[in-house]
């Protein structure tokens, strides 16, 4: 059985928990439950009157579930986070906490084929129950379609040309595992997402490969869409005074997560009074993103391209 410790590591735990300002009664969300290292810090500052509701949709997550009468597991997305507050009965949140991307455990799991360390089939989906899978994704998407996703979610500047190679590999062989894919990136020899012999030296093939991982995860998962729901939700059951604390870990997260604060949307539109004020639920406290500092980078290295955000609802 995998324990809570060694399923996940919480990145910036005291500093993503603080950023709530947890009143004892006050009710709370966790969108990420993974491990519940954010849920128990959560729990621990919370009076008998509190109340935590912590989603994930991966099945493993359900082992670490934490036995206490203040708090509910809701197993799913969480872009349903309005639905199931409404199930619940309950109209306004005093804050939510969101620690995006990969967990340890998914990465370190050689079953799920989330890292290129090992020889796994092809899946990446967090939710295993439904959905394509990412073999499924590079056996059956257009050259371009496939182009587009490598190139928006992984920013890969040889999108086009890493595509091209798959699509012509799984002509001969359909693409079933992590090492398929690695392979099926190579034209004549040589790695497609390296323009010459001196990138391969210096390991930036293996950057781009996490880059690759990166964008068939974020295509089977719709975690960009989800994480646009997820915001418009929180920033709708927040009520005044309440806090949004998220904790992104590459640029596309980090840059919905950031218009919401600033505009109060996903996509940074902003609106302003007659006065030319800009007009926002939120208001970002401290006014910059938090990072680990060098002692946590060292001890996780997870942690290293985090960023975290905390947002406090303003009156209307």
């Amino acid at each position: 059985m995998i324990t809570a410790e060694g399923y996940h590591v919480p990145v910036l735990l005291k500093e993503s928990v603080d950023g709530l300002e947890i009143k004892p009664d006050g009710v709370y969300v966790d969108v990420t439950f993974g491990g519940g290292g954010h849920s128990r810090e959560i729990l621990s500052r919370l009076g008998a009157g509190g109340r935590l509701y912590s989603f994930d949709q991966d099945e493993d997550a359900e082992r670490n579930i934490v036995s206490d009468e203040r708090f509910t597991f809701v197993r799913s997305n969480f872009r349903y986070l309005k639905n199931w507050m409404r199930y619940y009965g309950i109209e306004e949140i005093d804050g939510l906490l969101a620690d995006l991307g990969v967990s340890s455990h998914h990465f370190d799991d050689e079953t799920r084929g989330f890292s290129f360390r090992f020889d796994a089939p092809l899946d990446m989906r967090m939710n295993k129950r439904s959905g394509k899978t990412a073999a499924d994704i590079v056996n059956t998407y257009g050259e371009e379609q496939l182009s587009d996703i490598f190139y928006i979610y992984g920013e890969l500047k040889n999108a086009r040309r890493i595509a091209s190679a798959i699509v012509k590999a799984r002509a001969e062989k359909r693409i079933e595992t992590t090492s398929d894919l690695l392979q099926s990136s190579m034209i004549n020899g040589q790695w497609s997402m390296v323009n010459d012999q001196s990138s391969m030296v210096n390991g930036q093939w293996k950057k781009d490969a996490a880059k690759l991982f990166q964008a068939l995860r974020i295509e089977v998962n719709h975690e960009m869409d989800a994480l646009k729901e997820m915001l418009n939700g929180a920033r709708d059951l927040i009520c005044e005074g309440g806090r949004l604390s998220v904790i992104t870990y590459h640029s596309l997260e980090d840059r919905l997560v950031k218009n919401m604060m600033k505009a109060g949307n996903v996509e940074g539109k902003v609106k302003q009074d007659f006065f030319g004020r800009t007009e926002s639920p939120f208001r970002q406290i401290g006014g910059k993103v938090i990072v680990p500092d060098e002692e946590e980078q060292v001890r996780n290295p997870r942690s290293r391209s985090a960023k975290l955000r905390i947002g406090e609802k303003v009156k209307k």
